[in-house]
């Protein structure tokens, strides 16, 4: 297998060494994303390596979405946002993970996908959350985790 960078976040997990690791689930982890432009933006990486959702068995596939829910509907609890965008994609990275962003009327153009949001904006080190503004996503979230898990 090539470098798969979820593969490299799931180790630091594992040791202890991820800042936005939130909580641990069956199917994945929650982590909360390295850039916050939209504020509460989190992630959910499959424990195994698949690149497809047909790759996993029956069980673990339900299992998976079932989660996902729960980590989507977590966000939302957390974070009030007007609507959430879930999104599993792997172009980039060919390793299950959803996106899951929170999106507010109040954005520059919250009609438009996230995507389109330009690159120097959404990654910029601006929104990259301080250890304390990190710390209080992570605890709203597992907060809400721990109520419907």
């Amino acid at each position: 297998m090539e470098h798969c960078l979820i593969c490299s976040r799931i180790d630091m997990i594992k040791a202890g060494t991820n800042p936005y690791f939130v909580a641990e689930l069956e199917t994945g982890y929650v982590v909360i994303g390295d850039h916050q432009y939209f504020e509460g933006y989190t992630l959910f990486l499959c424990k195994e390596h698949k690149c497809e959702l047909h790759e996993l068995d029956r069980d673990s596939k339900r299992k998976f979405l079932d989660e996902m829910s729960i980590v989507a509907e977590a966000v939302h609890r957390a974070f009030r946002p007007d609507k959430l965008n879930c999104e599993l994609l792997g172009n980039g990275d060919p390793h299950m993970h959803w996106h899951i962003f929170p999106r507010r009327r109040t954005e520059p153009n919250p009609q438009s996908p996230v995507w389109w949001t330009p690159k120097e904006t959404m990654y910029s080190d601006k929104v990259k959350p301080s250890h304390d503004a990190l710390v209080q996503l992570k605890n709203k979230l597992l907060s809400e985790l721990k109520t419907l898990i």
